[in-house]
Formats: structure tokens, C-alpha cells, sequence
């Protein structure tokens, strides 16, 4: 059970363990998937869900730190990067690059995976986001590898779905409230992280049959992901700028600054930032169909900076209120000083 203190966002105990049933269904799928892989994909895949899973279930139960937890993510990512199929060979032109050396794959890979299952980590924190956002991200991909025929991963990403879907009836639930915990966020961003993978990973003849130019594949696996993305490169700058640890906790995130200054709902706020996400893939699927990578990069930057703007002139966060009244009071000693001593100058 979570039992929430000043940070939460509900105000009664609720079961965490909802994330327990997406291993059970994954690992059952896998089972059954297994002859639709390719290069034995499944078959690498189940110990890595085992080890986020124990991992997950016991800081469920038990707080770990950031760092083992981080130390288990890693050894789970190298079971995935060791398998052929997940290797990426070229950017295929991407900001004039193209054949990669396999070092740079593997600590690249690496650093994408970890940065993909922490940053869904992260954007679980109200109720229907994670599994909202997750849905539209799993969506995305179901159709791109049934385009593509890799039908394993369309498997793949149609269990998951099930999974969150079936799940987001009872996080909205009023009666019958169940949180994914990190059992289920560790999980459900691990299998993003290997899709998104994958999705780099396909071969130039795969992307043909995909509605955008190949150079623009990275940006366009950027804006899938940009709701988790962004708002974790967000509050890791704020905490690294209050001389922080970047996995310190707080109350800094985009749907925190949502339902505490705008006072949205938890529903309201996850279909808003759901919807974002769907329809900001959606224009740059439109736009790197023609244009090339300056365009989409500048695009990418110019959302990037508008968002960072936006929620940092309404960051009233608990941590930035006490900062802004602590400044306003400064202010006024300060003009209460200069007053007394211009009173005196003048006697």
C-alpha cells in the first residue's frame, strides 16, 4: 500500500502492486510470440522483464535507492543489446551521419534505453497519466512495425496495450484505485525503450514503407517520445540548478505544475498531456514526410523552449512558492530600508 505524505497526490492508502500482472501477461505473451521472432528476441527479453520485475516488486515493497535501481536497469538493458536485431548499424543520414562503430552503438544504446525507462518512471505521478501517455506511445508503434511487417513487435506492443488498458479502468477509479507502482512504470519503459530501439534499428528497406524520410527516424522516435522526454529533462535541470540530485523527488513535473496551479483534475490533466503527445507526433510525422532534418530539428527546439518558458513562468510548485515568497520579502526589507533612509537625509 502507498500511503501518501506531502508529495502525493491522493490522500487515502492504495495498492501499488498493479504492475505485478503486466509481467505475468508479458512473459505469457512471449511464450506464445516466441516463433514470430526473428533473431530469438523473446528469449532475451524474458530475463531482463524477470530482473526489472524483482527489482520493481521490491522497491514497491521495500524503498531502493536510485542506484541500484539504476545498476539492475543496466544489466537489463545489456541482455537486449546483445541481441543482433536490436544493433544499429547507420543513421542513415541523420545530421550527416551514417555508419556508426559498434562502441558507439552500444554505449548510445545503452544511454537510450536507461534515459527511456527512467524518463516513463518519472511522468508517473497522477492518475492516467503514465498508462494514458503509454497507450498513445504503444499505439504509434503497433502501427509503424505492422507497416514495416515485424509482426513480433506488433505482438508485442498489443500485449502491453492490453495491459494498460485493462489497468487504466481501476487508476481512475474512485472505488477500486490501483497504482502501476515501479513494478509496472519499470516495465512498461523498458518495453518502450526496446521498441524504440528496434525502431532505430530497421533495416533501410523497412523505412520505405513509412510515411517520412529516413534521415528524420531519430527526430520522429524523439517526438513519440516527447512527453516523458521533455519533462524529464525539465526537473533534472531544476534539481542540478538548486544543487540537487537529479533523483531527488519533488513536485516540479508538468502535470504536477497542472493540477496544483491550474487545479485540473488528475483525468483532465492526463488526456491533456496525452493529447499533446498524439498530436505533436502527429505533425511531425507531416512534416518529416518533406522536409529534412534542419526543419524538424528547429521545430523540435522551438516546442522545446515554449514548453520550458511556459511551465517555468507557471512553475508554483510548493518548492518554487516558498522561493518567490522568500524573494518578495527580501524585496520589501530592501524598499523598507531605502525608505527609512531617505526619511533620514531628508531631516
Amino acid at each position: 500500500m502507498d500511503n501518501p505524505n506531502s508529495r502525493s497526490s491522493h490522500i487515502s492508502k492504495t495498492p501499488t502492486l498493479g504492475g505485478v500482472s503486466f509481467f505475468y501477461a508479458l512473459v505469457l505473451a512471449l511464450f506464445f510470440a516466441k516463433d514470430w521472432c526473428e533473431y530469438a528476441e523473446a528469449i532475451y527479453l524474458i530475463p531482463s522483464l524477470t530482473i526489472l520485475f524483482i527489482v520493481g516488486l521490491k522497491d514497491d515493497l521495500v524503498v531502493l535507492s536510485a542506484y541500484t535501481k539504476l545498476g539492475a536497469q543496466l544489466l537489463a538493458v545489456i541482455f537486449v543489446l546483445s541481441n543482433e536485431s536490436f544493433t544499429i548499424f547507420s543513421m542513415n543520414g541523420f545530421l550527416g551521419i551514417n555508419n556508426i562503430p559498434p562502441y558507439i552503438y552500444y554505449l548510445a544504446g545503452a544511454f537510450i534505453m536507461l534515459t527511456i525507462i527512467n524518463a516513463y518512471n518519472l511522468i508517473d505521478g497522477i492518475d492516467g497519466l503514465a498508462a494514458i501517455v503509454g497507450i498513445i506511445i504503444l499505439i504509434i508503434y503497433t502501427t509503424i512495425f505492422y507497416m514495416t511487417e515485424e509482426y513480433f513487435f506488433v505482438l508485442l506492443s498489443l500485449t502491453l496495450n492490453g495491459c494498460l488498458i485493462a489497468f487504466l479502468k481501476f487508476n481512475l477509479s474512485s472505488k477500486q484505485k490501483i497504482f502501476m507502482g515501479d513494478t509496472g512504470s519499470l516495465l512498461v519503459g523498458f518495453i518502450i525503450s526496446v521498441l524504440t530501439l528496434k525502431f532505430l534499428a530497421l533495416s533501410p528497406e523497412k523505412y520505405d514503407s513509412l510515411p517520412f524520410l529516413i534521415e528524420n527516424v531519430p527526430l520522429i522516435a524523439i517526438a513519440i517520445l516527447i512527453v516523458p522526454l521533455f519533462d524529464t529533462a525539465r526537473v533534472f535541470t531544476i534539481r542540478l540548478a538548486n544543487k540537487k540530485s537529479p533523483f531527488s523527488a519533488d513536485r516540479n513535473h508538468t502535470h504536477h505544475i497542472l493540477i496544483d496551479y491550474f487545479k485540473i483534475s488528475h483525468k483532465k490533466a492526463s488526456l491533456i498531456i496525452g493529447g499533446f503527445n498524439l498530436i505533436f507526433v502527429y505533425l511531425i510525422i507531416i512534416l518529416g514526410s518533406t522536409s529534412y532534418n534542419f526543419w524538424l530539428v528547429t521545430v523540435l527546439v522551438l516546442t522545446v523552449i515554449g514548453l520550458g518558458y511556459f511551465f517555468f513562468r507557471y512553475d508554483y510548485s510548493f518548492a518554487n512558492i516558498r522561493r518567490k515568497i522568500l524573494f518578495k520579502n527580501k524585496v520589501k526589507s530592501v524598499k523598507g530600508k531605502s525608505k527609512k533612509l531617505i526619511k533620514k537625509n531628508k531631516k
